[in-house]
Order: structure tokens, then C-alpha cells, then sequence
């Protein structure tokens, strides 16, 4: 079941950002301390299955999957060739949604998530509608052009203008279009995030 509360309760409980938005920044820097009736501090020392919990409820909520689609993500990556840990953060990085916020069209991943429910991009040419495709080498990505214009993405451009996209995405920010050039390594993961713990929560 998807959590539909305040995002900034999640923010709260794990002590970070998890979405970008400055926004939860500032109440971060205003409200440090855990959500609850008494605004608790930050619980003392953990035991390792609950650090690795809250990573894995970290990463969870950062990605904005449910508990079911962050599970199946794990179990790909388990299957996979290569370290798991990478490979599940590699399969994170490459979901379409996740490719929108890296490029800076969106400001947020849960932005990006309803940009693609709603249509407004193109996967090679077709009209896509599901957040959680992985995308591949030499794919391209486009706004729909009904939607090129809109001035959502003008705000988010000047919002993000600064902020290089990763070298794996070719981003053409006027014509709201992102081409993939390789796919992500460890350089471009989600510094945030320890695959390891996440691993050794399923692992238990």
C-alpha cells in the first residue's frame, strides 16, 4: 500500500531530504527531530537489523516505490550478474521517472512519477504511461510536443539550470529531450543510499 501522508514526515523520520524539493529542506532545518505527539529526538544507538531496515526504508521512500516494488527491484537484482547491491541501485537509476529528475525536468521524483502517468513523454517515439520502465542504451526520451511548451518545465529549467545531468544522459533541455548515452555505474548512484544494508535486510 502506498503511503498517501505528508511527505515531510518521511523526511523527518529518516533525517534527510528524500526528495529534493528545498522545501523539505528548510522544515528540516527548522524541525530535526523525529514526527511524532512529542517531536522526539533521534533514537540512540540502533541494532544492525534496524539500521538496515531504515536504509531500505530510505531507499524505499526516496525512489517513491511501495514495499512490493522495491522487493521485486531487490529480487532482479539478485538474479542479475554482478553485485547485487549495485545492480539494484543501477535498476533504480534507470527507471523512467528516475530519468526525468536526474535530467532536471522534474523537480522531484514524485514530480517525474506523475509527469509519465499523465503521458507527457515519449519513450522512442511512443506514448508511455508507466513510471517504473527501465530504460537502455541509445533510448530516447521527449516531451509529447502538445506539452513541450508547457510552463511547468520552463519553471523547472530555471529551478535547475545549474545542475549538471549525469554523464550517462545527453539532455537537451529546450526541446525537453534526453537520450541515453551508457548506462549508470557506481559514480552516478544515489550517494545516500548503502546497497550493502539493503542487502543484508533481505539476506537476514
Amino acid at each position: 500500500m502506498r503511503y498517501t501522508g505528508p511527505k515531510v514526515r518521511q523526511c523527518r523520520r529518516e533525517g534527510i531530504n528524500l526528495f529534493g524539493s528545498p522545501k523539505y529542506q528548510k522544515i528540516l532545518a527548522r524541525r530535526p527531530g523525529i514526527p511524532g505527539m512529542h517531536g522526539g529526538k533521534r533514537m540512540g544507538k540502533l541494532t544492525e537489523y534496524a539500521k538496515q531496515l531504515r536504509e531500505k526504508q530510505k531507499a524505499k521512500r526516496m525512489f517513491c516505490l511501495s514495499e512490493k516494488q522495491f522487493h521485486r527491484t531487490f529480487e532482479k537484482a539478485a538474479s542479475m550478474h554482478g553485485v547485487t547491491g549495485d545492480n539494484m541501485l543501477q535498476l533504480l537509476e534507470r527507471r523512467l521517472d528516475n530519468v526525468l529528475f536526474r535530467s532536471g525536468l522534474a523537480l522531484t521524483r514524485m514530480q517525474a512519477r506523475q509527469f509519465v502517468s499523465h503521458g507527457l513523454f515519449l519513450l522512442n517515439g511512443r506514448r508511455v504511461d508507466v513510471p517504473s520502465i527501465q530504460v537502455n542504451i541509445g533510448d530516447e526520451i521527449e516531451a509529447r510536443p502538445r506539452s513541450r511548451t508547457s510552463s511547468v518545465f520552463e519553471k523547472n529549467i530555471e529551478e535547475t539550470g545549474a545542475l549538471d545531468a549525469p554523464s550517462w544522459l545527453n539532455v537537451d533541455r529546450k526541446k525537453r529531450a534526453i537520450k541515453i548515452t551508457e548506462l549508470p555505474t557506481d559514480l552516478h548512484f544515489e550517494k545516500a543510499v548503502d546497497p550493502q544494508m539493503i542487502v543484508e535486510y533481505y539476506s537476514r
